[in-house]
């Protein structure tokens, strides 16, 4: 707890403080990352032993660059600037070429549920009770008479003078058993 308000209360040049600490903290940042470039075994060959290295050591060589980007990028080497860019945008992660044959699996799963869905459709029409009366040919008909007595919809309907529509009819004849 002292020290922390020692540092606080540490006297700091004018500049510091009229740039304020996170500005000082950047230049800081910028002037170590200036100072040296990443050393080419590290980077070399990055997009062969991306994959296969260790999540930390990606994150920290993701880390070096970014680091190193922040200066200015004439001052920067050619392996670091491909580095940064196949890390950034390399066809790795979700940017993977799809394994091979991965078209025809999908295709064949896709077209093996397509099946089982028309078997179920059909399965369910097969133990399915017979259609309701009121779907047949002739009481749709019936219906059509009933709305033309009462003049239903006379404006755009069937009741309309010279209606030339099929009214309530959706369905073919009902079967004679």
């Amino acid at each position: 707890m002292f020290l922390r308000s020692l540092a606080r209360a540490a006297p700091r040049s004018p500049a510091a403080i009229r740039a304020g600490p996170i500005a000082s903290v950047n230049s800081i940042q910028a002037r170590f990352a200036s100072e040296h470039a990443i050393a080419n075994p590290t980077i070399a060959g990055i997009e062969k032993r991306w994959e296969g290295m260790p999540p930390q050591e990606q994150a920290d060589l993701w880390m070096s660059l970014r680091d190193r980007m922040k200066v200015d990028w004439h001052q920067m080497t050619i392996q670091e600037k491909k580095a940064a860019y196949w890390i950034a945008f390399g066809p790795h992660g979700p940017r993977a070429q799809a394994p091979k044959g991965e078209g025809w699996k999908v295709f064949f799963k896709v077209t093996q549920l397509t099946l089982v869905s028309f078997a179920l459709f059909y399965a369910i029409h097969l133990f399915a009770k017979p259609q309701p009366k009121t779907m047949s040919k002739e009481w749709q008909e019936a219906s059509n008479e009933y709305a033309k007595a009462e003049k239903m919809n006379p404006i755009h309907g069937i009741s309309k003078p010279g209606y030339e529509g099929k009214g309530f009819v959706q369905s073919p004849p009902l079967e004679k058993q």
